[in-house]
């Protein structure tokens, strides 16, 4: 009987081995990488969600959305940051905060897109407490804009969040009020 075919040689085993453990050793580097990256801006995040009262998960799910956390993030209409700020609504928070000589460029710190951002979203809330549920409103006034939401806010549509979800428009604003809804979720099991 030979039993060089039927079982593999030492050398096989052990780039077996080799390979398995240089797979586990990536895969928990890519886990801190991506702990670390998701994580690097609690504190901000959390500073801008209390000043605008706002749930951190929320903001954060925000984040996570627009930018995968990369504070240099360019949105394909001129957002930018984190949030994927506009320059209309960070001009608009930074007269609120009577932040002097404001620059777009100011967007790019991750601290001052934060709280810009974090206004916006406060205010976009605010606009929407007449319904059962004023964040899918929000979420889509964040993505899509206010014209927009008025022209979907018809029938049950004004105050019935469900059935404003459905009559959302555009698939891609869908697919963010979920993402964001679900994201915000799981943020609140994880307390930023």
């Amino acid at each position: 009987m030979h039993f060089g075919t039927r079982f593999p040689s030492a050398v096989n085993r052990t780039r077996w081995i080799l390979l398995l453990v240089l797979l586990v050793v990536d895969l928990g580097v890519l886990l801190v990488w991506r702990f670390r990256r998701e994580h690097r801006f609690d504190d901000l995040i959390r500073t801008a969600a209390r000043q605008y009262g706002l749930p951190p998960a929320l903001v954060k799910a925000v984040v996570w959305q627009e930018s995968r956390f990369d504070p240099d993030a360019r949105g394909s209409v001129g957002e930018l940051g984190l949030m994927q700020v506009t320059e209309d609504a960070a001009l608009e928070w930074a007269n609120s905060a009577k932040v002097p000589q404001f620059s777009r460029e100011h967007l790019l710190d991750p601290r001052t897109n934060t709280l810009a951002g974090a206004y916006y979203l406060a205010k976009v809330l605010r606009r929407y407490t007449n319904s059962d549920n004023p964040l899918p409103y929000a979420l889509a006034d964040y993505n899509a804009g206010r014209g927009n939401v008025l022209r979907w806010m018809t029938g049950p549509a004004t105050t019935n969040s469900q059935a404003f979800r459905d009559a959302v428009g555009f698939p891609s604003t869908r697919a963010y009020i979920d993402a964001v809804s679900d994201r915000y979720q799981y943020y609140r099991r994880e307390t930023p």
